[in-house]
């Protein structure tokens, strides 16, 4: 019976140790900041451009198993966005209420993965305080024991209860093109 025991302990040690020892087929992984962004396309009759956020928090749940992220969570600064013109970054901030709402999100619910690299990703992109359900496609690239997520998706000013911007008494077009370029160390 004293053997019994002392070998039934001992595979239950080791059973424990293993569970321990075992890889997590799951980890968090944080995006680089140094190497991502996240940028906006916007136009006016007169003239378009482009700002660009350096300040992307970004995290993903990756499976080690599949190889594929399994969720991510974005959070951008509405004021960390440069189009190079100080005066419109301010207009910017001050017509998309960046004080009251100083950040946009993304948080996705489902991530598919599809040939060639390829990712559908549903969630809720939260802008201006409204939030409303998204479907992103992102290219994934693995290189150097980095993933890069890159893809653009549309999102127009009315749908999250922004007043266009003007300039000169005419006003921006609604839709502006969201793009990111996402990387992680793997």
């Amino acid at each position: 019976m004293k053997n019994y025991l002392i070998s039934n302990g001992y595979w239950l040690a080791i059973v424990v140790l293993c569970a321990f020892v075992a890889p997590m087929a799951k980890r968090k992984i944080v995006a680089d900041k140094a190497l991502s962004t996240v940028s906006y396309a916007a136009k006016h009759p007169l003239h378009s451009w482009e700002g660009v956020s350096h300040d992307v928090n970004c995290a993903m749940l990756y499976n080690d198993e599949s190889k594929l992220p399994e969720s991510i969570a974005v959070s951008i600064k509405v004021a960390s966005f440069d189009s190079d013109n100080n005066n419109r970054d301010s207009h910017a901030v001050e017509a998309m209420e960046g004080i009251k709402y100083p950040n946009v999100t993304f948080l996705s619910s489902d991530i598919q993965a599809g040939d060639n690299g390829s990712l559908t990703a549903k969630g809720t992109l939260t802008f201006h305080g409204v939030a409303k359900p998204v479907t992103l496609h992102a290219t994934r690239k693995e290189s150097g024991g980095k993933m890069t997520l890159t893809g653009e998706f549309p999102v127009n000013m009315t749908d999250y209860k922004i007043e266009r911007p003007s300039l000169m008494g005419m006003k921006t077009e609604d839709g502006m093109t969201l793009r990111f370029n996402v990387v992680f160390a793997l």
